[in-house]
């Protein structure tokens, strides 16, 4: 550990430099706009002092970069979602996306005669969903639908609702569930001037 904080450490120095030479500012400059001393950043630059925090924020304020670009700290967060499957109501459900609350997706393999005895439920909420392949029935109030791939339903989950496949081939459909209120935005064709 002791040797990865030394190389990271080490790494400030010449990236210091760099960003001073970009912005063709001299030491004296660059002395007078983060109130550190000539000699203490040219210490820092050629690696003969070791950088700390009361040093580097100025110096980030002032080149204005993040705190992790000076010390070379690779990115936040590694962006790509990587769900783990759950099994809810005989279906296999991966998360889609990390943050609580608000919208969340859902991609969803009902397979072949699961959840036969259909009951409709009502919950809070809005629900949208996509077929991506097989066919999916879904029975929303009075209706009796089944959707094939490429079709989508959205609906308000106060209404009585049940979906499941009733078919011999698995069912694959992307779903977002919403809080009350809140819709998804679809559109049709590209908007006319």
């Amino acid at each position: 550990m002791d040797d990865d904080l030394d190389g990271v450490l080490d790494g400030v120095g010449p990236r210091l430099r760099v960003l001073r030479q970009q912005q063709g500012a001299t030491l004296a400059e660059l002395s007078a706009s983060t109130g550190i001393s000539v000699s203490t950043l040219s210490r820092l630059e050629s690696g003969q002092r070791r950088p700390t925090l009361e040093l580097l924020l100025p110096l980030a304020r002032v080149h204005q970069v993040p705190l992790d670009e000076l010390v070379g700290a690779p990115s936040a967060a590694d962006p790509r979602v990587h769900p783990q499957p759950v099994q809810r109501n005989g279906m296999t459900m991966w998360p889609l996306t990390r943050r609580p609350g608000g919208v969340q997706a859902y991609r969803a393999l009902i397979p072949p005669q699961a959840r036969r005895e259909p009951e409709q439920q009502s919950h809070e909420g809005y629900e949208w969903m996509y077929v991506l392949s097989g066919r999916l029935r879904l029975l929303l109030g009075e209706h009796d639908l089944v959707l094939g791939p490429g079709e989508v339903a959205e609906f308000d989950t106060h209404t009585p609702h049940w979906f499941g496949n009733v078919t011999d081939q698995p069912v694959e459909v992307l779903m977002l569930f919403g809080p009350q209120g809140e819709r998804m935005h679809v559109r049709a064709r590209p908007k006319g001037g």
